[in-house]
Protein backbone atom coordinates (compact mmCIF):
# COMPACT_ATOMS: atom_id res chain seq x y z
CA UNK A 1 0.00 0.00 0.00
CA UNK A 2 1.23 3.43 -1.21
CA UNK A 3 1.73 5.83 2.44
CA UNK A 4 2.27 9.72 2.59
CA UNK A 5 5.75 11.16 1.18
CA UNK A 6 6.34 7.89 -0.96
CA UNK A 7 5.95 7.87 -4.49
CA UNK A 8 2.59 6.73 -6.09
CA UNK A 9 1.79 3.89 -7.69
CA UNK A 10 2.71 4.42 -11.84
CA UNK A 11 -0.30 2.84 -13.80
CA UNK A 12 -1.60 2.13 -17.53
CA UNK A 13 -4.76 1.41 -18.13
CA UNK A 14 -8.19 2.71 -20.44
CA UNK A 15 -10.43 5.14 -19.56
CA UNK A 16 -13.66 7.30 -20.98
CA UNK A 17 -14.23 10.87 -21.36
CA UNK A 18 -15.22 12.86 -23.71
CA UNK A 19 -16.84 10.41 -26.29
CA UNK A 20 -14.33 7.94 -26.60
CA UNK A 21 -12.30 5.00 -24.94
CA UNK A 22 -8.67 6.03 -24.59
CA UNK A 23 -5.29 5.01 -23.30
CA UNK A 24 -3.41 7.06 -20.05
CA UNK A 25 -1.37 6.56 -17.45
CA UNK A 26 -0.20 8.28 -14.39
CA UNK A 27 2.68 9.57 -16.06
CA UNK A 28 0.07 11.24 -18.42
CA UNK A 29 0.05 14.35 -16.04
CA UNK A 30 3.41 14.51 -15.14
CA UNK A 31 4.32 18.02 -13.91
CA UNK A 32 0.79 18.74 -12.57
CA UNK A 33 -1.32 18.18 -9.45
CA UNK A 34 -2.84 14.69 -10.18
CA UNK A 35 -6.44 13.91 -7.75
CA UNK A 36 -6.95 10.33 -8.09
CA UNK A 37 -10.41 9.21 -6.40
CA UNK A 38 -11.61 5.87 -6.52
CA UNK A 39 -15.55 4.80 -6.41
CA UNK A 40 -17.31 1.31 -5.58
CA UNK A 41 -19.01 0.96 -8.56
CA UNK A 42 -20.76 2.31 -11.86
CA UNK A 43 -24.74 2.31 -12.20
CA UNK A 44 -25.23 2.84 -7.86
CA UNK A 45 -26.47 4.78 -5.83
CA UNK A 46 -23.65 7.66 -3.69
CA UNK A 47 -21.10 7.25 -6.79
CA UNK A 48 -23.05 9.67 -9.27
CA UNK A 49 -23.18 12.26 -6.42
CA UNK A 50 -19.60 12.35 -6.16
CA UNK A 51 -18.69 11.79 -9.51
CA UNK A 52 -21.13 15.06 -10.48
CA UNK A 53 -19.59 16.91 -7.62
CA UNK A 54 -15.90 16.85 -8.80
CA UNK A 55 -16.99 17.28 -12.15
CA UNK A 56 -18.88 20.79 -11.35
CA UNK A 57 -15.96 21.45 -9.34
CA UNK A 58 -13.72 20.81 -12.51
CA UNK A 59 -12.58 24.77 -13.09
CA UNK A 60 -11.48 25.21 -9.79
CA UNK A 61 -9.46 21.90 -10.13
CA UNK A 62 -7.81 23.42 -13.66
CA UNK A 63 -7.20 26.67 -11.77
CA UNK A 64 -4.85 24.72 -9.44
CA UNK A 65 -3.05 22.76 -11.73
CA UNK A 66 -4.72 19.59 -11.09
CA UNK A 67 -5.88 16.91 -13.31
CA UNK A 68 -9.00 14.68 -11.47
CA UNK A 69 -9.69 11.41 -12.54
CA UNK A 70 -11.67 9.10 -11.18
CA UNK A 71 -11.34 4.93 -10.77
CA UNK A 72 -13.52 1.90 -10.62
CA UNK A 73 -13.63 -1.86 -11.16
CA UNK A 74 -16.01 -1.57 -14.18
CA UNK A 75 -14.77 -1.47 -17.88
CA UNK A 76 -14.84 1.82 -19.91
CA UNK A 77 -17.73 0.55 -21.56
CA UNK A 78 -19.69 0.74 -18.34
CA UNK A 79 -18.43 4.31 -18.15
CA UNK A 80 -19.01 4.97 -21.41
CA UNK A 81 -22.95 3.84 -20.81
CA UNK A 82 -23.56 5.27 -17.52
CA UNK A 83 -22.20 8.91 -18.42
CA UNK A 84 -24.44 8.67 -21.49
CA UNK A 85 -27.20 7.99 -19.75
CA UNK A 86 -28.31 9.03 -15.71
CA UNK A 87 -24.52 10.34 -14.99
CA UNK A 88 -24.53 12.65 -17.98
CA UNK A 89 -20.45 13.24 -19.61
CA UNK A 90 -18.35 14.04 -16.51
CA UNK A 91 -15.08 16.68 -16.95
CA UNK A 92 -12.38 14.04 -16.34
CA UNK A 93 -11.46 10.80 -17.37
CA UNK A 94 -13.30 7.85 -15.56
CA UNK A 95 -10.36 5.49 -15.46
CA UNK A 96 -11.09 1.13 -15.10
CA UNK A 97 -9.03 -0.61 -13.42
CA UNK A 98 -10.65 -4.09 -14.25
CA UNK A 99 -7.63 -6.46 -13.15
CA UNK A 100 -7.86 -4.39 -9.43
CA UNK A 101 -4.26 -3.98 -9.81
CA UNK A 102 -4.62 0.02 -9.58
CA UNK A 103 -6.78 0.07 -6.43
CA UNK A 104 -4.48 -3.16 -5.07
CA UNK A 105 -1.36 -0.62 -5.51
CA UNK A 106 -3.14 2.08 -3.38
CA UNK A 107 -4.20 0.39 -0.89
CA UNK A 108 -8.08 0.51 -1.27
CA UNK A 109 -9.44 -2.48 -3.07
CA UNK A 110 -11.81 -4.59 -0.85
CA UNK A 111 -10.92 -7.96 -2.09
CA UNK A 112 -13.55 -9.88 -0.15
CA UNK A 113 -16.06 -7.33 -1.71
CA UNK A 114 -14.15 -7.10 -5.41
CA UNK A 115 -14.51 -3.17 -5.42
CA UNK A 116 -12.01 -0.22 -4.25
CA UNK A 117 -13.48 2.29 -1.27
CA UNK A 118 -14.00 5.52 -1.89
CA UNK A 119 -10.84 6.51 -1.93
CA UNK A 120 -8.93 9.93 -2.74
CA UNK A 121 -5.57 10.54 -3.56
CA UNK A 122 -3.28 13.53 -4.24
CA UNK A 123 -0.30 13.88 -6.05
CA UNK A 124 2.12 16.60 -6.32
CA UNK A 125 3.95 17.17 -9.74
CA UNK A 126 6.59 14.86 -9.01
CA UNK A 127 4.62 12.25 -8.23
CA UNK A 128 4.78 12.59 -4.64
CA UNK A 129 1.34 11.37 -2.93
CA UNK A 130 1.04 14.12 -0.80
CA UNK A 131 -2.68 13.21 1.01
CA UNK A 132 -5.19 10.38 1.18
CA UNK A 133 -8.29 9.57 2.42
CA UNK A 134 -10.64 6.52 2.84
CA UNK A 135 -14.44 6.52 3.48
CA UNK A 136 -16.89 3.83 4.35
CA UNK A 137 -19.11 2.55 0.85
CA UNK A 138 -22.22 4.20 2.50
CA UNK A 139 -20.72 7.74 3.13
CA UNK A 140 -19.90 10.12 -0.29
CA UNK A 141 -17.13 12.39 0.12
CA UNK A 142 -16.42 15.69 -0.15
CA UNK A 143 -14.90 17.22 -3.71
CA UNK A 144 -14.46 20.92 -1.48
CA UNK A 145 -13.22 19.68 1.24
CA UNK A 146 -10.47 18.17 -1.57
CA UNK A 147 -10.11 21.51 -3.02
CA UNK A 148 -9.47 22.58 0.52
CA UNK A 149 -6.70 20.07 1.09
CA UNK A 150 -5.32 20.53 -2.50
CA UNK A 151 -4.99 24.73 -2.00
CA UNK A 152 -3.48 23.89 1.39
CA UNK A 153 -1.09 21.24 0.33
CA UNK A 154 0.07 24.31 -2.46
CA UNK A 155 1.11 26.84 -0.23
CA UNK A 156 3.92 24.49 1.24
CA UNK A 157 2.90 25.82 5.11
CA UNK A 158 1.36 25.04 7.70
CA UNK A 159 -2.43 25.45 7.56
CA UNK A 160 -4.35 24.44 10.62
CA UNK A 161 -7.51 22.52 11.26
CA UNK A 162 -10.54 24.45 8.90
CA UNK A 163 -8.10 26.47 7.16
CA UNK A 164 -9.59 28.03 3.86
CA UNK A 165 -7.85 29.49 0.86
CA UNK A 166 -7.22 33.43 1.49
CA UNK A 167 -6.67 32.65 5.30
CA UNK A 168 -3.71 33.04 6.62
CA UNK A 169 -1.53 30.11 7.41
CA UNK A 170 0.00 29.49 11.03
CA UNK A 171 3.35 29.87 9.36
CA UNK A 172 2.03 33.39 7.92
CA UNK A 173 0.68 33.99 11.53
CA UNK A 174 3.08 32.46 13.67
CA UNK A 175 6.14 34.52 11.65
CA UNK A 176 7.92 31.17 10.96
CA UNK A 177 8.75 32.24 7.24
Amino acid sequence: MVKIYQKAPEFKTQGYQDGKISDYSLKDWSGKWTVLFFYPLDFTFVCPTELQQFSERHDAFKRLNAQVASVSVDSPYSHQAWSKGELKEQRYPMLADLNHSISTAYGCYLEDKGIALRATYIIDPQGTLQWMEHNPLNVGRSADEVLRVLTALQTGELCGAGWKAGEQTLTKKLGLK
